[in-house]
């Protein structure tokens, strides 16, 4: 499926939630792995404030591209953040989405 950039230009960008390990099953704990490289997935809550509004956002990032000690109310800079529209079925039930995805999230000023 195609994705989208998101322009963040003008937002202003906090931490929400400290980094995740991304699972592939809860059952079994196994880590979601990216597909190209290999690193391991995380995912970070993210309060993206622009022209007005706020929302929180839970985006995947691979683990090179987040530092250590990432913790709530840090402003960061997040690059190459894109969304992307899902689809599925699970027990017979569609179920559909966006999810996003960053190449890196790191401090303002880092």
């Amino acid at each position: 499926m195609p994705s989208f950039k998101i322009d963040l230009s003008t937002a202003v960008v906090f931490v929400a939630t400290a980094p995740a390990p991304k699972l592939v099953s809860k059952q079994t704990g196994e880590r979601a792995m990216d597909r190209e490289t290999g690193a391991g997935l995380s995912t970070v809550g993210l309060l993206i404030s622009d022209e007005g509004e706020g929302n929180l956002y839970q985006v995947t990032v691979p683990e090179t591209g987040l530092p250590e000690n990432l913790a709530p109310g840090t402003p960061v800079s997040v690059i190459g953040l894109k969304a992307r529209d899902w689809e599925n079925t699970f027990n017979g039930q569609i179920r559909h989405g966006i999810s996003f995805r960053a190449v890196a999230v790191t401090p303002m000023g880092a």
